[in-house]
């Protein structure tokens, strides 16, 4: 009866330290399935034979290696999740890690953001020749911008937002009319720019304050369609689908970078380099960046930051303590929409060109990617994320070794798309709720001393 009493504990235990049998079973089906839709699609393929017509050529042997790296891939990860599951009890001492990893890394990030133009012209022999490490850092800067613009909307107020890009195309277009037809400068049309996008943001706002989830996302994604429809077809306005050419340069403070007398190099001594704009460019994006993570971080820290994270976890419980949720949402989508109309802005003065095919959804879903990705509500994890979406298809391109690999003609520009999708399902399997999950409380208790 004893021995009777312990067997079902004993298979229990010896269920839960072996679950290999089952996930064998479980990584075996999948690649029998793999099998399944490899053979009328991989299997055969037609090539031209030495006369006329077709010859089938069979691939079984490339049939039956995707066959087995599927096997192994979900194995591999059955075998992860498992284990995640184990460590769940710890969970603390993970996020404490992650909190540290946070810690460490947004000081080297900023070191290394202020000092990338020099680190640039040292490792390459001159600024001429770091020209284009500094233009991938304006590129990865911007995405930062946005993605922490529109991280305010997404990761604080819980607000799906798929029509982002429109305030970006609004701030873009403002500058480019604003300095083209009436001569403003760029100093004044940036706050302009930035007013004029927070106050799309409003007029999108009120049409979809009791919206949530998959309608809010509907509606804000027409939003944006309709934007750049309207930049397409209104052409007196707009310049339609050729866009608005010759768009005025950046000044340093109305000190142009040309080389004559009046010009930047001359006024403070220095020989002309065409690069100083570009430098200048750089640092002004990285300002507008550290601004918009300090009114972030600052805006959390106040009862309409707290309102945004009361209304992100239930909007139901934030309108019983009396929290006007309208306001909520409206400030959430116009100081969101504010930082995107500055980093348009500074897209047109960067391009000093603007059309409509630069503001698609495409690039919405790039900067939504960039907020999930990166862990809604974690401002490091968001500018991890950009530096890694946005930097490493342009790094790829300079690994030699990969054009072996796949040829002369790869490019990974042309597979950003892919490596989108394969790192999104790879989040939501291991990280689930982004790189750095963890968020800062907006407000702690100290613990009262005894």
């Amino acid at each position: 009866m004893a021995s009777g009493s312990t067997t079902p504990i004993a298979a229990t235990a010896r269920a839960e330290a072996s679950p290999l049998p089952g996930l064998i079973k479980d990584a075996g089906l999948f690649a029998l399935v793999t099998l399944g839709l490899c053979v009328p699609i991989v299997s055969y393929r037609t090539d031209l034979g030495q006369g006329i017509g077709l010859v089938i050529t069979s691939r079984w042997g490339t049939v039956f290696a995707l066959c087995a790296a599927i096997f192994v891939l979900r194995l591999v990860q059955q075998l992860y999740l498992t284990g995640r599951a184990r460590r769940r009890a710890a969970r603390a001492p993970v996020v404490e890690g992650a909190s540290r990893l946070a810690a460490i890394l947004a000081p080297i990030t900023l070191v290394v953001a202020l000092t990338l133009p020099l680190l640039a012209s040292l490792l390459t022999g001159s600024l001429g020749e770091g020209r284009y490490w500094i233009d991938l850092g304006i590129l990865i800067l911007t995405y930062v911008m946005l993605g922490w613009g529109l991280n305010i909307v997404v990761g604080l107020a819980g607000l799906l937002d798929l029509g982002y890009v429109a305030f970006y195309a609004v701030g873009a277009y403002s500058y480019a009319l604003l300095s083209t037809v009436f001569g403003l400068s760029f100093w004044i049309c940036l706050p302009l720019a930035g007013l004029f996008a927070a106050a799309f943001g409003v007029l999108l706002g009120f049409p979809v304050l009791r919206l949530r989830g998959d309608y809010l996302a509907i509606v804000t994604l027409a939003f944006g369609e309709i934007i750049r429809l309207v930049l397409i077809n209104w052409t007196d306005f707009s310049g339609g689908a050729a866009g608005i050419s010759s768009i005025p340069r950046v000044s340093f403070f109305g000190l142009p970078f040309t080389a004559g007398e009046n010009g930047f190099a001359a006024t403070f001594g220095l020989s002309f380099n065409a690069m100083h704009r570009l430098v200048f460019l750089y640092y002004l994006i990285l300002v507008l960046a550290l601004v918009t993570n300090l009114v972030t971080l600052r805006m959390r820290r106040l009862p309409l930051g707290r309102a945004w994270e009361a209304l992100r976890e239930d909007e139901i419980a934030c309108r019983s303590l009396g929290i006007d949720t309208t306001i909520t949402k409206l400030t959430a989508f116009a100081l969101g929409a504010m930082f995107a109309g500055f980093a348009g802005s500074f897209f047109a003065v960067r391009q000093a060109f603007v059309s409509p095919e630069s503001f698609n959804f495409l690039e919405s879903a790039i900067i939504l990617a960039i907020v999930v990705l990166g862990g809604m509500g974690s401002q490091i994890g968001v500018a991890i994320a950009a530096i890694v979406m946005i930097g490493g298809p342009e790094l790829l391109r300079n690994l030699g070794f990969l054009k072996a690999v796949f040829g002369e003609g790869f490019d990974p520009n042309e597979y950003r798309l892919l490596l989108f999708g394969l790192a999104m399902v790879a989040m939501m399997v291991f990280r689930p709720r982004g790189l750095i999950s963890e968020r800062t409380p907006s407000v702690t208790i100290a613990e009262r001393g005894r």
